[in-house]
């Protein structure tokens, strides 16, 4: 007899369906075969569903068992096949009535004793059921999960003697409730920091725009200190965003029991992160650092200590929002659209050519460490900006009069005018989605609305002339500036706001940085 289950293999985020389809044939001797491109993970199923069904009390069939995973040349990799090879097996033995499978997708590993594990990837695989008018059976683990889908239909047995119960009409089980939205970490405040107004004003820029950011300084400046502050002035996902970064979090298995929550993710892998572990590959590929920021940020400290090809490997990234991991027989994409904020010290010895411990090699010793990061890379960064050594007398001072609440305001009036802005424009909603912050603006959207006045142009003009600015660097001025302006509440884009968006750009050439010097003292910052 043959009987089929509906499935899912994972591309990504993505959940492509595969029709598992059990036959029972005539022979001699007895055997279990699974077919179809399935890894040894999926081949080891075999062991797992005997003893499963020993677990329950059920013999195996003394036939030739085939298990066929279709389409055939799609890869098929985790342990999430067991539940549903063990079902089709289950029908085509005539112990659950196969006319009862027939509205049901499938996802579990199975214990020798019949339970049934928790998987990663149930939040995409509710998804793709509900698009294919199916529920989804899953472990009870996940069953929290998989009610964030929608008004999918959900079966979370805790075993398979209990899904057989479920389908004989023995027993019944209901929906599970979608899990709790948590409330993140405590975010310390941004009047901890004393000191480096400049640096705290780069911040405000950088979350108002969804900007680079990249600290410079000694060693105690408050790089790191700075950067952790930074999730305090974002404003929550919206349910779009909260749903695509779940599914990310839901393959790589890091929701659990369905808690969710609406914090921006803020990942800070260690300096000896490899490609992989940034971008997402391996063996089995799974979702690398970059894809768990998705949507929020991705910390870097000591940035020159990551290896050349790890950092590299971000450049495509920071233009695209996603990652491609190629394989002999596959592509497999994850989104990426992280907000990159890194530090690093001016030298290898930390202090570099000024102050109190100054490098002895400087200014070579400068040179040669930062030339770890490629110009390219560099490129990439919208702000940089210098942290000076901290000193006593700022210590001493009381804690600032603003903090992470005020910052946070000017914030989210800044973002709301990027919203209401593309809003009134009647720009088409996928693109207002794509680029509702200014650090993604591009086309239509960056010429009319980041477009400068006759002043700022000319100030443009003059620092592109001096040979510092590349295209990237010319258009990413724009985006910045229109940023400040959004802080200043301004509709225009005028002279000053160019001015200080041309000082956050990394100087490239002696050239550029003689101009930058010249616009920083002719139009300081504003203090935070």
């Amino acid at each position: 007899m043959l009987a089929s289950m509906v499935t899912v293999a994972y591309e990504g985020v993505d959940a492509r369906r595969v029709d598992v389809q059990v036959q029972q044939l005539s022979s001699d001797q007895s055997s279990f075969t699974i077919v179809g491109l399935a890894d040894k993970a999926v081949a080891e199923s075999r062991e797992r569903v005997r003893g499963a069904f020993a677990g329950i009390g059920l013999a195996m069939p003394s036939k030739r068992i085939i298990a066929n995973l279709a389409p055939a040349d799609l890869p098929k990799e985790g342990s999430h096949f067991d539940l549903p090879i063990a079902l089709a097996l289950l029908a085509s033995m005539g112990v659950i009535p196969a006319d009862a499978l027939a509205g049901w997708a499938a996802v579990g590993e199975l214990g020798l004793d019949g339970r049934i594990a928790p998987v990663g990837g149930t939040l995409p695989a509710a998804v793709a059921a509900d698009a294919m008018g199916l529920g989804l059976i899953c472990p009870e683990a996940n069953g929290p999960e998989a009610a964030w889908a929608g008004e999918v239909a959900v079966l979370a047995p805790r075993s398979l003697i209990g899904l057989v119960n479920h389908f004989k009409g023995t027993q019944v089980l209901r929906r599970p409730e979608p899990g709790a939205m948590r409330s993140g970490a405590r975010v310390p405040d941004l009047r901890e920091v004393k000191g480096q107004e400049s640096a705290k004003r780069a911040l405000e820029i950088a979350a108002a725009g969804g900007h680079n950011l990249l600290f410079i300084g000694p060693p105690g400046s408050g790089k790191s200190m700075m950067a952790a502050r930074l999730p305090g002035l974002l404003p929550p996902l919206t349910p779009k965003e909260l749903l695509e970064t779940s599914m990310v979090w839901s393959v790589a298995g890091l929701i659990e029991r369905g808690g969710l929550t609406r914090d921006r993710p803020f990942r800070s892998p260690h300096h000896s992160a490899s490609m992989a572990a940034l971008t997402g590959g391996g063996l089995r590929a799974k979702p690398g650092e970059a894809s768990l920021a998705h949507n929020g940020v991705l910390f870097l400290d000591e940035l020159p200590e990551y290896s050349a090809q790890a950092l590299d490997s971000l450049r495509q990234p920071l233009e695209t929002g996603e990652i491609v991991v190629a394989r002999a027989n596959a592509h497999v994409r994850y989104p990426a659209r992280f907000q990159l904020i890194a530090a690093m010290n001016p030298c290898r010895c930390g202090f570099g050519g000024g102050g109190k411990g100054a490098c002895g090699k400087a200014p070579r010793c400068q040179r040669d460490y930062q030339n770890r990061i490629s110009g390219p890379m560099f490129d990439r960064i919208d702000l940089t900006v210098e942290t000076p050594p901290v000193t006593a007398a700022d210590m001493a001072l009381p804690p600032p009069a603003e903090g992470t609440a005020e910052a946070a305001a000017r914030v989210f009036a800044a973002r709301a005018m990027q919203e209401d802005r593309l809003r009134a424009a009647g720009i088409d909603p996928d693109v207002a989605r794509d680029q509702a912050v200014n650090a993604r603006a591009s086309g239509e959207t960056l010429d009319r609305f980041a477009t400068p006045d006759e002043a700022g142009r000319a100030l443009l003009m003059r620092a592109g002339e001096a040979g510092g600015l590349t295209a990237r660097g010319w258009t990413r001025t724009l985006r910045l500036a229109r940023t400040i302006a959004d802080l200043d509440g301004c509709d225009g884009v005028l002279r000053r706001h160019i001015a200080e968006a041309l000082v956050h750009r990394r100087s490239t050439v002696g050239a550029q940085g003689d101009f930058e010097r010249q616009s920083a003292a002719a139009h300081p910052a504003p203090a935070f």
